[in-house]
C-alpha cells in the first residue's frame, strides 16, 4: 500500500470520494519502445490493491481519489528517477455520489444495453 493512505480525508458529502478513473501515462525516454516503463507504472497502481484493469491504451483503476493520486505521483517520481525525462499523464475521472458502482458494472450496463438491442433486433426479423 501506499504510505499515506490513512491520511485521506473526507469530502464535503461525509464520504471518501471514490472514483473510476482511465489513465494513460506516457514516459519519453528517447526510445520507440516504454513497454517497460509502462508495465512499472501499472505494478505501482495493482499495489495499491485497487482493482486495476489494463486496456489497449492505459488503465482503469477504481478506488479513493486520494490512493490513485498518490500512485500517479509516485508513478512519475519512479519513472523520472528510471530516466524518463517527460511524462504526460492523461486521466479521465468519473465519481458519483448516488450510487457505487465499479468498473464491471459498468461494462454490464452497456453488455446488457447491447444484448437487449441484439434480441430486439432478432425479434424483429422473426427469428427466434
Amino acid at each position: 500500500m501506499i504510505g499515506r493512505v490513512g491520511i485521506a480525508r473526507r469530502g464535503s458529502y461525509g464520504k471518501d470520494m471514490n472514483v473510476i478513473a482511465d489513465i494513460c501515462v506516457v514516459p519519453f525516454t528517447g526510445r520507440v519502445s516504454v513497454r517497460e516503463e509502462v508495465a512499472r507504472a501499472h505494478r505501482i497502481l495493482e499495489e495499491t490493491g485497487l482493482p486495476v484493469l489494463l486496456h489497449g491504451y492505459g488503465t482503469n483503476i477504481e478506488g479513493d481519489y486520494r490512493v490513485i493520486m498518490e500512485a500517479l505521483e509516485r508513478i512519475h517520481e519512479e519513472l523520472h528517477a528510471g530516466g524518463a525525462t517527460r511524462i504526460s499523464t492523461t486521466i479521465r475521472l468519473g465519481s458519483r455520489t448516488d450510487k457505487v458502482q465499479s468498473i464491471q458494472d459498468k461494462v454490464a450496463a452497456v453488455l446488457e444495453s447491447l444484448a437487449a438491442r441484439d434480441e430486439a433486433s432478432r425479434a424483429s426479423l422473426g427469428e427466434c
